[in-house]
């Protein structure tokens, strides 16, 4: 018996010890900190200078090797050296991460279970990492996605700073950042190097190391040589033609060939025809939960991808209803602001009031354009955790509501100030123009402000701030009154002239949002997870017209 037990406890021990020795084997380490200087040279070249400051977890594998991944295979090799705590490290072409890359091998100095250690990286000379610019022909774009890890291997946050190093030469007000990702400063830090070259700073102390983050710049291509920038080569189809002709036929070229040269060029045309009135960003799409109450009318039409001259519209009909603004001409669209303003006025209303108060048509339209590109981006601030679809059926159940309040009204009185109050709610409905056509067949009472709106029935001068008279609305003891048909195209009118006499071409307008906004997909293979005995690190090679992009591998 006392045999048995000596058996059984002996077999317990060994079972424990190679349990311990297997999670023993597990990567698991923390990315303290992580600083990324990326060097784009006069040569049209790319340097890197990496520092990563790894903790690895007590009990989990020894880190003792490191791949980094690079952006393309044209990497001069001999220029690429490492060291750990200032003690030299080799460099070996036995990558294991994703795309293109090299590993550097830890050797006697691996970072050890419950030990810090601090490892340099250094690429002296990367080419074909710049790209043409893809919304200015003078300008080249390069963007960079600094290394990240798998999920399953890093624990806690990253101190995260990637500082971009401008071409020589370049002046201050010539480049341009790109969007940040999320979680950094809208704006990075600008400032200047030991070489008096521009540089680009953005930092979080709280960032992933498992994530991927792509930041990048453009500048004029003149601070480069020409045949620094990568052109993407056009598709070859002779293999591809010659294989059909050869097994499949002449009919089937023949389909192949109208469906190349007509088809594809229709749906293409179409698809990006549609994708320019786009202008939310998919990010939103990715479903959370519940409900985003609390938007405005304009947020809601903005949220569900409303015309963009129909949201101006609704901007103007807000601001005149407040008080802030007098439409002293329709055509050309002329606009006082008064003064003082109301208190009550939301952002999007004061950059158009700011808009407005130009007089050159062009700086007018940009500024309306860079205040649509806010209230976008404000819109998907606010719908993080949200429900997209379930948020656009809310405010979907809004508008229906107003209608059937205005519908339901006695008498025209009573129906215009319902309407009056729900305006903007009823204009969220993409048939409005013949919806309020029918609902207002008989006379319709103006609202009280109409006159501030429509100039045609106004009477009496107000003043504006450090400008003309303008009219103030005339408050007959009898209401104003319209025929329906006739109110419903004043408003319907109003859009038309915002899309006609403002903004210009309304799907070109909102193009040019929608390239800040939800710019079209740059093609990129993303990292992923690696396993074989690595700790998992993730890599990416980018080579698409618009961008540069270098990821990295991680410590195995």
């Amino acid at each position: 018996m006392k045999r048995r037990l000596l058996t059984i406890a002996l077999v317990i021990i060994f079972a424990l010890n190679v349990t311990t020795s297997a999670l023993a084997q597990n990567y698991s380490f923390s990315l303290d900190k992580e600083v990324v200087n990326v060097f784009w040279n006069s040569e049209g070249t790319m340097s890197l200078d990496y520092l990563f400051t790894f903790s690895n977890q007590p009990g989990a594998h020894t880190i003792d090797f490191v791949d980094v991944g690079l952006p393309n295979n044209s990497y001069v090799y001999n220029t690429i050296s490492a060291d750990v705590n200032g003690n030299p490290l080799g460099i070996s072409t036995d990558y294991q991460g994703s795309g293109s890359g090299v590993a550097v091998d830890m050797g006697s100095h691996a970072i050890q279970s419950g030990q810090t250690g601090t490892v340099h990286v250094t690429v002296g000379q990367i080419t074909k990492v710049i790209y043409p610019d893809d919304n200015d022909q003078a300008y080249a774009s390069a963007d960079f996605s600094p290394t990240w890890f798998g999920s399953q291997y890093v624990v806690g946050n990253t101190d995260l700073t990637v500082t971009f190093h401008l071409p020589p030469g370049v002046k201050p007000e010539e480049p341009r950042w790109h969007d940040s990702p999320s979680g950094f400063p809208s704006e990075p830090q600008t400032g200047f190097d030991s070489e008096n070259r521009i540089t680009y700073t953005w930092a979080n102390p709280n960032a992933s190391g498992s994530r991927q983050y792509i930041f990048g710049a453009s500048f004029p291509k003149t601070y480069i040589p020409a045949s620094a920038i990568v052109t993407p080569p056009a598709f070859d189809f002779g293999g591809l033609i010659t294989s059909i002709l050869s097994s499949l036929g002449p009919l089937l070229f023949c389909g192949f060939f109208l469906f190349l040269f007509v088809g594809v060029p229709v749906l293409t045309f179409v698809g990006n025809q549609r994708r320019k009135l786009q202008y939310m960003s998919p990010k939103i799409a990715i479903e959370g939960h519940g409900i985003k109450r609390g938007l405005t009318a304009v947020e809601a039409a903005i949220l569900m991808e409303q015309p963009l001259d129909k949201v101006m519209t609704m901007i103007l009909f807000g601001v005149v209803k407040k008080g802030a603004a007098v439409v002293t001409k329709r055509d050309p669209l002329t606009v006082e602001v008064t003064s003082p303003l109301p208190d009550e006025l939301y952002d999007y209303e004061l950059n158009f009031l700011k808009a407005f108060k130009e007089v050159d048509p062009k700086t007018r339209r940009n500024l309306l354009q860079e205040m649509m590109i806010k209230l976008v981006r404000s819109v998907s601030e606010k719908m993080k955790g949200f429900s997209r679809g379930e948020t656009i059926e809310y405010y979907k159940r809004i508008m229906e509501t107003a209608w059937e309040q205005v519908q339901k009204a006695d008498t025209p009185e009573v129906q215009m100030a319902f309407f009056d109050q729900q305006l903007e709610w009823t204009m969220l409905d993409k048939d409005y123009d013949d919806r309020s056509r029918r609902v207002f067949h008989g006379p319709v009472f103006l609202p009280m402000w109409w006159g501030n709106y429509d100039p045609t029935y106004r009477t009496g001068p107000i003043s504006t701030s450090g400008g003309a008279p303008v009219s103030a609305p005339r408050q007959p003891s009898g209401r104003t009154s319209l025929p329906g048909a006739d109110f419903a195209a004043s408003v319907v009118g109003g859009v038309q002239t915002f899309s006609q006499k403002v903004i210009g071409n309304v799907n070109d307008f909102t193009s040019r949002v929608t390239n800040v906004t939800n710019p079209a997909p740059k093609p990129t293979t993303s990292g992923r997870s690696m396993g074989g005995g690595r700790s998992g690190g993730c890599a990416c090679a980018c080579a698409c017209a618009g961008c540069a992009c270098a990821c990295a591998g991680g410590g195995r």
